[in-house]
């Protein structure tokens, strides 16, 4: 098409291009360039393997929606073990996948949430029973208070026994302490650490859907200045940011442990240590955001004249 344009002469156009003329001609005519002109494939190159029993399979999906192709699979060639291979899984997972998306269930349509640097930090607590940490040789089953700022994904990670006031308390000053600044919200789920619900008789009663804040949790979001708010009673997603970070911290504790090769610490401070010294690497390769999320927050943490008793 460029050569076209200097001199008007197919052929030695189509040889610059290194193209039959014949195929240059047919593009000059269209005006298109080759990929304007693919046209998209509407029709099977090859026979459905599974028309056959496909109204048994869509019987099974439609009544049993969680069923996994795989399983499908394995319940047709164990019905019909001479019919099928092995190989032709994959065209059954992206038939059922088509299914789903024409014919199956509705799904609830969740919309990006918008982060802007410095207004907020979310909370939560997550298990690390899988991580199997010992202290002295005994099992330590606990939990890690995991603070997120959704912009950057900046994370700190607290050692706590359990979903408490006090828990919350100490896992939101320690970050807060290490961060240096105070974002404008804080955001939990509806955990009775910073939510409770308000009975009258045998009723109970939601506001905007939420349930209302303990006072102690509101007592510690006036001590540092941030504007206490939660999720929607059942919409974990509002909290997706936190919910995705706790699967991520303990994947890469999970990975040093392996270098480590042990998984016994000598007290919970030498653990708390371990996590600290991790979480301090996965932050340093946030610098930017990190930095855009410090210069939007409310201030600096260095206003705060003490510490909570923990």
């Amino acid at each position: 098409m460029e050569e076209m344009t200097k001199h008007g002469k197919a052929g030695l156009a189509a040889m610059k291009a290194g193209m039959d003329r014949k195929t240059a001609r047919k593009y000059v005519r269209a005006a298109k360039l080759p990929s304007e002109m693919t046209a998209a494939r509407d029709w099977r190159t090859r026979e459905d393997p599974f028309a056959e029993h496909w109204p048994e399979v869509e019987a099974l999906v439609r009544e049993t929606p969680a069923l996994e192709a795989k399983t499908l699979f394995e319940v047709l060639t164990t019905k019909y073990p001479d019919r099928y291979e092995a190989g032709q899984l994959r065209t059954l997972q992206r038939r059922v996948r088509l299914w789903r998306a024409t014919q199956g269930p509705e799904k609830a349509v969740t919309f990006g949430q918008q982060h802007r640097p410095g207004e907020a930090a979310q909370t939560d607590f997550t298990s690390t029973s899988e991580l199997g940490i010992t202290i002295a040789g005994q099992l330590f089953l606990h939990l890690l208070c995991v603070f997120v700022l959704p912009f950057s994904n900046w994370l700190w990670a607290t050692v706590c026994l359990s979903e408490s006031m006090a828990a919350l308390r100490k896992g939101v000053q320690r970050a807060l302490f290490q961060l240096g600044r105070v974002p404008r919200y804080h955001q939990t789920d509806n955990s009775t650490a910073a939510t409770h619900r308000i009975p009258d008789g045998k009723k109970v009663f939601f506001e905007d859907g939420k349930r209302p804040f303990n006072d102690d949790y509101l007592a510690l979001m006036r001590h540092f200045g941030m504007t206490p708010r939660t999720t929607t009673v059942g919409a974990k997603e509002q909290n997706g940011d936190v919910e995705s970070e706790n699967g991520a911290i303990k994947r890469r504790l999970e990975q040093l442990l392996l270098l480590r090769g042990s998984r016994d610490f000598e007290d919970v401070a030498a653990w708390q240590s371990f996590i600290d010294d991790a979480v301090r690497m996965r932050n340093a390769g946030r610098k930017t955001r990190v930095g855009e999320d410090l210069r939007r927050s409310l201030r600096s943490q260095s206003y705060c004249p003490r510490s909570i008793g923990l």
